[in-house]
């Protein structure tokens, strides 16, 4: 048996991804199932690179983060413990304190549609795991290197932590976005987004008199909570502004290629 450096994390809720995650990469190799993660690193590896155990950790992440588009749901997720496997069975564990991020978590009915003869037309199980592997992947790619990115999940994750303050931080990404374009026009054509979305989400959050808006002080003493139908509309929009950023840079990076 030859050495190993395994790094765990816990996470909840247990069914975040709902699918195991197996991902492969030149130094590491990375599970994700049933709220626990694994990463097997070579020592020799993990030792000359100091900085791998908050790489990785950034990395992982990231995939919460993108899945919380989706799922618009808190979730928590631990820091690193650290077991260093030895050839003569030795173990070594290590433990670093603190954790991170959100809890609970809501149930979600799907939904499998099958034809006469058995066959599954439809598993909207199925096409939402594929979906947050999807998104998670991508956010893995670019958020190291594309601080807007990483900006935008911020605010998503502020809006899903600060519920008070939700359409304050869904529409901080309409508005770097805007600024990332050079405007809302820029901003539409290269996110492939609509003017009655793009509208929509600034309507929600600056002019209706919502306790959860940007503008609270324009209409004291008259203002009511958003529906919920409301900031489901909102989260809507801000999330296919994400993803339509990540389309963006997904294209400009294949087209450079």
């Amino acid at each position: 048996m030859q050495d190993v450096v395994i790094l765990e994390w816990t996470f909840s809720p247990p069914d975040f991804f709902e699918e195991p995650i197996h991902i492969v990469r030149e130094d590491y190799e990375m599970r994700i199932d049933s709220g626990k993660v694994e990463a097997r690193i070579d020592p020799d590896i993990y030792d000359k690179e100091h900085k791998i155990r908050d790489e990785l950790h950034e990395a992982l992440n990231g995939r919460f983060l993108a899945v919380q588009l989706l799922t618009h749901k808190p979730y928590k997720l631990s820091k690193a413990c650290m077991c260093r496997l030895h050839s003569d069975g030795r173990k070594d564990v290590t433990v670093f304190l603190d954790s991170c991020v959100m809890t609970a978590f809501v149930g979600t009915l799907d939904i499998v549609v099958k034809d006469k003869h058995g066959k599954v037309i439809s598993d909207s199980r199925k096409e939402r795991a594929e979906k947050k592997k999807e998104l998670a992947d991508l956010v893995q790619k670019y958020r190291s290197e594309d601080p807007l990115l990483s900006s935008l999940l911020r605010s998503y994750n502020a809006a899903v932590n600060d519920p008070n303050n939700e359409l304050v931080h869904l529409y901080e990404i309409r508005d770097a976005l805007s600024g990332r374009f050079g405007g809302e026009t820029g901003a539409q054509t290269a996110l492939g987004i609509s003017g009655t979305q793009w509208s929509r989400l600034g309507h929600l959050a600056n002019d209706e008199p919502l306790k959860q808006g940007r503008h609270r002080g324009r209409t004291a003493g008259a203002l009511r909570d958003a529906t919920e139908t409301e900031l489901k509309e909102a989260r809507t929009i801000a999330r296919g502004l994400i993803e339509g950023y990540l389309r963006y840079l997904e294209q400009t990076t294949t087209s450079k290629s």
